[in-house]
């Protein structure tokens, strides 16, 4: 076999090593960042999960706004991502306890009651006005001692939570979204489908409650969003008697 002969076989054989180790630490990197997903939605290769859907408050038929509709297809797009699978049912017909697989509620308490339910379980310092009766505080968020108005279109808030109950390490973890209208409800999806890989590193599998703030939604849609605050402590500890109310109106 002549010099250039060998050279050639030589740089043949070079560059199949390193193709092949670049696809090997690819391929390393790719399922260390799954499983980190994964480990961070609670939903391992082919674990079930569970989708509550709400209804459309503004329709006395069972409906589903198409805003909810969207933040739907995105959250079974993550969870597509996450090799697991997903069983979608009504809000009214989710008759189990949560920990057993991983869930997420859409919706507030005016159009979701597994959201209630929720709510009073692990978030007993949040209140939020669903009284159908306009007024400057309908659909306002009380946290604590604070109280959040919306300025339908303009300012608009929306809780994205992920909670765990328990101390067992195979726990899943609820994720809520909780918005003031359907349109921050898929802000908050978006948000967390964006933003999942910061939050995980930040909280790790532990709790948190964000407060976001969905920006002149009626130009922008549920592109524009602001963390307002970490509000965890405090949604999590039991509102006094008469607690004293600071309001945010929006600008």
């Amino acid at each position: 076999m002549s010099d250039d002969v060998r050279n050639i076989v030589l740089g043949v054989v070079a560059a199949g090593i390193s193709a092949a180790l670049g696809w090997i630490a690819r391929t390393y990197l790719w399922r260390r960042k799954l499983r980190r997903k994964q480990t961070f939605f609670g939903l391992p290769q082919n674990s079930e999960s569970l989708l509550v859907v709400n209804r459309d408050p503004a329709t006395a038929e069972p409906a589903v706004h198409r805003f909810d509709v969207f933040a739907l297809l995105e959250l079974s797009a993550l969870i597509k991502d996450c090799g697991a699978h997903v069983q979608m049912v009504t809000q009214d017909a989710a008759h189990q306890g949560f920990g057993e697989r991983t869930e997420f509620c859409v919706g507030g308490p005016g159009s979701n009651r597994r959201m209630v339910a929720h709510m009073a379980a692990m978030l007993p310092g949040v209140r939020v006005n669903i009284d159908p009766e306009p007024g400057p505080d309908r659909g306002a968020f009380q946290i604590g001692s604070e109280r959040y108005r919306m300025d339908p279109g303009i300012t608009e808030y929306v809780l994205l939570a992920r909670l765990t109950a328990g101390e067992r390490r195979e726990t899943r973890p609820v994720f809520l979204f909780c918005g003031q209208r359907a349109i921050t409800n898929q802000a908050a999806t978006r948000y967390l489908a964006r933003n999942h890989e910061r939050l995980a590193r930040k909280h790790g599998s532990n709790s948190f409650v964000l407060l976001l703030k969905v920006i002149n939604s009626q130009a922008y849609g549920p592109d524009v969003v602001e963390l307002v605050a970490d509000v965890t402590k405090v949604a999590q500890t039991a509102l006094p008697a008469a607690a004293p109310r600071t309001s945010h109106r929006a600008d």
